[in-house]
């Protein structure tokens, strides 16, 4: 499973969509289960599923999936340009 297959499993769960929901445009309070809470729930989903830390300021710029995918790539995960 590549590391943006992996991000989209995480964007899913963390805020309790179909498991074949597109992700890839999605945009932070673009859909209502994309809140604040649902934010936090997604940032620490990500911490766990690929072992990193997000900082504070990365954690409120990212308001998007593409934006999820660049700062894996901050980190070092080999996520492929969308």
């Amino acid at each position: 499973m590549s590391h943006l297959d992996r991000l989209r499993a995480v964007f899913r769960m963390a805020l309790n969509l179909p498991p074949d929901a597109d992700v890839d445009g999605l945009a932070y309070r673009a859909i209502p289960q994309w809140d604040s809470l649902a934010h936090m729930a997604l940032i620490a989903a990500m911490e766990d599923e690929f072992s990193i830390m997000i900082d504070t300021d990365e954690m409120i710029d990212m308001s998007s999936f593409a934006e999820a995918a660049g700062l894996l790539e901050k980190h070092g995960i080999g996520a492929a340009a969308l």
